[in-house]
């Protein structure tokens, strides 16, 4: 890949699109990742305001801790970016005592640590409307268009994708000439949404790299049965995935009423 080449290519992206919207500003929810830093940093190099906003739900001290060591990196090298932090735990809380519980622990769990995801995207709206400026999305190709490892309406509710259509692989190529903190560099992927230490693999049950090669071997049409072991593991989980979270990935179904009818 031709990093910096493509690097410019998504900053004047960003920036013409803006640009054509009459929209002169970006809103991009910082966790501590890796890819929140990179949309983060390429935002900032349009040249436009980049509003960063932390929004700790019951988050892990480290997260928080490389979230501001990149914003106050980002704010030293690009001086029309800004920061605030939206503490959204009390909401959080008073949002589960005010809702129906579950006998289910595993769908309770699930359907919270969605919850987390779209209290954020609410957060980001609100923010984005104050100043008229636009939502940033910080999902990649593996995660929106592979296996769907996002939130509906969450982490998935955005105005613009500039990382959708990198590998995880290559996010980390960009975050490198893009001098991302190295704290963020080398930290496990996570998405912080269950309160606990799992890692975006202990979830999925598979790392990036492993879900970016069966997303190849799908892509040039394998199945299941021309591998073993591991390998046969590891495209199962991508391609039940790939699967089951296509409602993620295709339109809302319209029911078309027939033209005969109306």
């Amino acid at each position: 890949m031709q990093t910096e080449k493509v690097i410019d290519h998504i900053v004047n992206w960003l920036k013409d699109y803006a640009t054509k919207a009459n929209i002169d500003g970006f809103v991009v929810g910082i966790s501590g990742g890796i890819d929140s830093a990179v949309t983060s940093t390429l935002c900032a190099k349009t040249g436009l305001n980049v509003l960063c906003v932390e929004m700790p739900i019951h988050q892990a001290q480290s997260q928080v801790t490389r979230a501001q060591e990149h914003i106050s990196q980002l704010k030293e090298r690009f001086n029309k970016v800004s920061d605030t932090q939206v503490d959204l735990t009390p909401v959080f809380e008073e949002f589960k005592n005010s809702v129906p519980k579950s006998d289910s622990d595993t769908r309770l769990n699930l359907s919270l640590a969605n919850t987390r995801a779209r209290l954020r995207m609410t957060t980001l709206y609100y923010l984005a409307g104050l100043h008229g400026y636009l939502v940033a999305g910080t999902g990649n190709k593996v995660e929106d268009f592979g296996v769907g490892f996002y939130t509906k309406y969450g982490d998935g509710g955005v105005d613009i994708s500039p990382i959708a259509d990198l590998l995880k692989s290559e996010v980390y190529e960009l975050a490198r000439i893009l001098e991302v903190p190295d704290s963020i560099q080398v930290a496990t992927p996570t998405d912080g949404l269950f309160g606990d230490s799992r890692s975006d693999e202990d979830q999925i049950g598979a790392s990036y790299d492993e879900l970016e090669w069966a997303m190849k071997m799908k892509d040039l049409g394998k199945k299941n049965e021309d591998f073993s072991g591991r390998e046969q593991e590891v495209f199962k989980i991508y391609s039940r995935l790939n699967t089951v979270n296509q409602h993620k990935m295709i339109p809302i179904p319209v029911c078309e009423i027939p033209v005969n009818l109306i």
